[in-house]
């Protein structure tokens, strides 16, 4: 059992009944929607890109704004949890994401749509540590409560994969706004139960919220990532090196002033247990790699393969079916072995899917790569989650958790955007000898662009083009599995090594 199962009382926990497991399902509804509105963009990617005439940076962003707004004020969101209290925020949050919903699905432009994604991100952030906590105060049995983080770990990994899957439905009957539309109703029906079902959960002493740490953490996260985009799209570097280093400045500051904060908005004194380390990495690496090759992936189905959204919905199903069973399996095979054997396992289980996804490019092998990969990637969310709470002492479980979901969060952000300007840059490079100058500026840039240059050429130029393209999307996707492998291998190496003498 974990340490932060461990109950020292002689007095057993009380067990939860009917109305906590209720609630548990009832915390799944906002649970589900933020996992599922990162990824339920892939697939209807290639359209918003021809209806918004959007570039590569700005497709990059329509899906990065919304991951790096969550991980940048989730923290803040936990701290404002304790003083008005998780149940009071979380139905704020709702009535938010429903609204910032509908601002998305309903944008005139490419500028637009990103704005609204990342007002969607900073409100879904107050749902992620709100649903953590309540489950907390809800679930006190040990057993109870492990079941019911699995659960909820569960629900949010089945959401990223899931996303794509409900895109693709939406997207053959609807146009590419309708994937913002669902969370509407369920937002509603969250608004509607919540006050019943959930109690209400709020610190005793809840400390002031720091603005400027607020300030300092955001500093710390986004100018790295303009950094990285600018460097791989060949931008000034001058100005790339000048954002990752204002970022590496923010960071030293905002971690002197945590280190020195009597109620620090991040508890950085957590990392000097060695578990806590190695959990929160396996977190957001294992998050990077999985969103970033499900992007890619999502994308070569439709414009490489050719397949239609619906059907390439469909050839995504195993792949979320194996990620929800891999989850949910996780922590019996913990109690046996233990969880860092378990990670350690998955993860190198995930690196042969990745393998497998980085040699070829037809669409069975393709789908096969990835439903391997995600039943590899399931037992490193649900277990590195409990991992990250119960290595932290039972004062601190609620910073673990607000830090776990950032980390997380973060990984989804750094996924996207590393592995998709790696498959970016790598298409263009693979483009820019075979392409004529005079379309290299659009068919050399997305193969969205290629796929629309070509409806305007003579039908042999045309084929020429797109089996270029083609050609070189597959390039990129090999390009970011042989990255995904590589990075997945070396992690479950360090899962085994420094998470062997967990105990669940």
């Amino acid at each position: 059992m974990s340490s932060a199962s461990t109950n020292t009382s002689t007095t057993p926990a009380p067990r939860a009944g009917l109305r906590e497991w209720l609630g548990l399902a009832v915390l799944s509804l906002p649970t589900l929607l933020v996992a599922l509105d990162m990824s339920v963009l892939y697939l209807a990617l290639p359209h918003l890109a021809a209806d918004l005439d959007a570039t590569s940076v700005e497709l990059l962003w329509v899906t990065d704004s919304y991951s790096f707004a969550i991980a940048g004020f989730l923290l803040t969101a936990g701290n404002l949890g304790d003083r008005i209290g998780h149940r009071r925020l979380l139905l704020i949050g709702a009535a938010g994401f429903g609204a910032t919903s509908v601002l998305a699905a309903f944008s005139a432009h490419a500028g637009a749509l990103i704005a609204a994604r990342a007002l969607q991100g900073a409100v879904a952030s107050t749902l992620m540590p709100t649903t953590l906590a309540l489950i907390s105060k809800m679930f006190r049995d040990p057993r109870q409560r492990t079941i019911a983080v699995a659960g909820w770990s569960s629900t949010f990994m089945a959401g990223i994969a899931v996303g794509p899957v409900a895109g693709g439905a939406l997207l053959e009957v609807f146009w590419w706004g309708s994937v913002f539309l669902p969370a509407v109703p369920v937002m509603a029906l969250l608004l509607v139960t919540g006050p019943v079902l959930l109690p209400e959960q709020r610190a005793a002493a809840a400390g002031r919220l720091d603005l400027i740490s607020v300030g300092l953490s955001l500093a710390t996260v986004l100018p790295p990532v303009y950094a990285l985009k600018e460097l791989t799209r060949g931008g000034d570097v001058a100005t790339s090196v000048l954002a990752l280093l204002a970022g590496l400045l923010a960071g030293a500051v905002f971690a002197r002033r945590q280190l020195r904060s009597a109620d620090p908005l991040f508890d950085l004194r957590l990392f000097g247990d060695r578990s806590f380390r190695t959990a929160l990495l396996v977190l957001l690496l294992a998050a990077a790699t999985t969103s970033g090759i499900t992007m890619f992936v999502s994308q070569h189905l439709q414009m490489a393969v050719g397949l239609s959204p619906l059907n390439a919905a469909l050839w995504l199903l195993p792949a979320a079916a194996a990620l929800v069973a891999s989850s949910m399996l996780a922590p019996a095979a913990a109690r046996w072995v233990g969880p860092g054997c378990v990670v350690g396992a998955g993860l190198l289980v995930s690196a042969a899917g990745f393998a497998v996804l980085a040699q070829v490019g037809g669409a069975a092998l393709v789908v096969l790569g990835l439903t391997i990969a995600y039943f590899g990637s399931g037992p490193a969310d649900v277990l590195g989650t409990d991992l990250a709470i119960s290595s932290a002492p039972a004062e601190k479980a609620g910073s673990a958790a607000s830090m776990s979901e950032t980390t997380t969060e973060l990984g989804v952000a750094v996924g996207t955007a590393g592995l998709g300007s790696l498959g970016a840059l790598t298409y263009r490079s693979e483009m820019s000898d075979g392409v004529p100058p005079e379309l290299a500026e659009r068919a050399g840039d997305t193969m969205a662009g290629a796929l629309t240059t070509a409806e305007h050429l003579p039908s042999g130029l045309a084929a020429e083009l797109l089996a270029l393209a083609r050609e070189a999307h597959t390039t990129g996707l090999n390009a970011v599995s042989t990255a995904a492998a590589i990075t997945t291998t070396v992690l479950a190496v360090l899962a085994v090594v420094f998470l062997r003498r967990r105990a669940n």
